[in-house]
């Protein structure tokens, strides 16, 4: 209904003043999205599955399934790991939005799995469309919000961004290298931890971690090294990043995600003000 012909209904009913604004300051807390869950906890029916020397839809040895509810990702029926690391991408791309991943890590690494890749997994942000990557590409040509896990000793900050076949600005400066440490606190054990983004087109993108901001960078662009194995023509260095699918990592070591949930915020993406306001009420719902 029209804000001034409620406002008037209101007033010709008898409304105060006081009342029929709060009719209309109700309506506008009406107004900001709720989190939208994207894993149902029973199926990965909106998801597609691809991992490097496969073809894209072959979920190889069964790398992600449903388990207990959760978005498992083991290696059982692998005799290496081989450097087969895996994305799985959900059917839909975005453009701005509010992401928000609860993951943890759990057991023991894959034979064969890097070092490096010791509790090591990712959401990768702006990606390619699956379709697109060759059979023996290692990883979608996107962003990624990188997820780590501690051992209990040394520091090791989670939320950090990796960049494959990509650049960003960062503290104004364009940033060449492939990784790029988040201010996040050390997650060490098998914990659950929250790890939100947010992405806002082709401008600014956020890691968030348990709530704490730990990464800021603008101006994804497609660029640089960091992926192999890729078409040419996927990959327009140069082109600005302001879309594209997000998808969760197999790297080699088991990890569950227990929630993929977003607010869409393209509605918004026009108007600076309004998208101010709505994130604003979210992180003001989000703390109550």
């Amino acid at each position: 209904m029209n804000k001034l012909l409620q406002l008037g209904m209101c007033a010709l009913i008898g409304g105060t003043l006081s009342a029929c604004q709060h009719i209309q300051s109700k309506e506008a807390k009406m107004e900001t999205p709720s989190w939208v869950d994207l894993f149902n906890g029973k199926n990965l029916d909106d998801w597609t599955v691809k991992i490097a020397k496969h073809e894209v839809g072959e979920n190889y040895a069964n790398t992600f399934r449903v388990e207990n509810g959760v978005i498992k990702v083991g290696y059982e029926g692998y005799d290496q790991f081989d450097q087969q690391y895996g994305h799985i991408f959900y059917n839909k791309p975005y453009s701005y939005y509010l992401l928000r991943v609860e993951y943890r890590f759990v057991g023991e690494q894959a034979k064969g799995g890097e070092g490096w890749a010791w509790r090591n997994s990712g959401i990768m942000l702006h990606g390619q469309e699956p379709h697109t990557m060759l059979k023996d590409q290692d990883f979608p040509i996107s962003l990624e919000a990188q997820l780590l896990g501690g051992n209990g000793k040394e520091e090791r900050s989670t939320g950090n961004l990796c960049t494959p076949g990509t650049e960003v600005v960062y503290k104004n400066e364009q940033y060449t290298p492939h990784c790029l440490n988040s201010n996040s606190k050390t997650y060490a054990g098998d914990q659950w931890v929250t790890a939100d983004v947010l992405v806002l087109g082709d401008s600014i993108i956020k890691h968030i971690i348990n709530r704490d901001t730990v990464m800021v960078y603008t101006k994804p662009t497609i660029n640089g090294g960091g992926v192999s194995n890729y078409d040419p023509k996927v990959k327009q260095d140069g082109k600005l990043l302001s879309s594209g699918y997000f998808s969760l990592q197999s790297e080699s070591h088991p990890i569950e995600f227990r929630k993929v949930a977003i607010i869409d915020l393209e509605p918004y993406a026009k108007d600076p003000k309004k998208l101010d306001g709505i994130l604003k009420e979210i992180r003001e719902r989000d703390t109550k």
